[in-house]
């Protein structure tokens, strides 16, 4: 049986349920920090959640001094700049998931390797959305938050992690951050500015991972890009044999 999820349901009434398909999986705490997409997620949840409000500083692992961190100077993205519209695409894991979301219009879909999620990506590459899926969904948006803390927890000080907030609602979990991308990707070490927000379905268990990334000066239109997929998003699932 195909499920569907959109946050426009879940204002009312919650997310629309997944039944019959799915086993085992990521549970939605992909980690972005070094190649995209994501390392392997956290299988097992946490057993606290965390608590609204509170901003709590990992210390990241010190495998290797912090670097220089450049700050790219670029104008800031304007919110007001950006129109939207609806993308579909496709993504593989322990389910198939066909997405629908709105996005800004004139960013670029590029499909990722494993095909556990879709990004598009804005004309100076410095700007883009990611959205993750086709994992089971098990847990609440605060415990894949609070995994995606404890893995924040151990990267390399190198990568300069910085917890900027935290907040769980009612139906998702949201987390900012700002690193410094590993040397491959960045040899000049340019600052990123990270919103990651996790949706729940009706289960109230998370359907999505969201995150988009930019520049330090961007994050109010990263947050206005987060809004506007968040309200939008669908999920629709069939078995990997269908």
């Amino acid at each position: 049986m195909a499920g569907t999820v959109s946050r426009r349901a879940m204002l009312g009434a919650g997310l629309l349920t997944l039944a019959g398909v799915g086993g085992a999986g990521g549970y939605g705490v992909g980690l972005f920090l070094t190649k995209e997409p994501s390392l392997a997620g956290t299988a097992a949840p946490l057993a606290v959640s965390p608590t609204p409000g509170t901003t709590p500083t990992p210390t990241p692992t010190p495998t290797g001094p912090p670097r220089k961190v450049t700050y790219d100077k670029s104008p800031a993205l304007d919110a007001d700049d950006l129109s939207y519209a609806t993308r579909t695409f496709t993504v593989t894991d322990m389910v198939r998931s066909r997405i629908s979301v709105r996005v800004p219009s004139d960013w670029v879909y590029t499909k990722q390797t494993p095909p556990k999620s879709g990004r598009f990506t804005d004309r100076t590459k410095k700007r883009w959305i990611r959205v993750e899926a086709g994992f089971t969904i098990t847990r609440p948006p605060a415990d894949s938050l609070a995994a995606r803390l404890k893995q924040l927890a151990g990267i390399s000080a190198s990568q300069m992690v910085k917890i900027l907030s935290q907040e769980v609602e009612a139906n998702y979990a949201t987390l900012s951050y700002t690193y410094v991308p590993d040397e491959e990707l960045s040899p000049e070490g340019v600052l990123r500015h990270v919103i990651v927000r996790w949706v729940a379905d009706d289960t109230g268990n998370c359907a999505v991972e969201m995150s988009s990334t930019g520049l330090p000066q961007d994050k109010d239109a990263l947050l206005d890009v987060l809004d506007h997929a968040t309200d939008s998003v669908q999920r629709r699932d069939t078995p990997l044999s269908g």
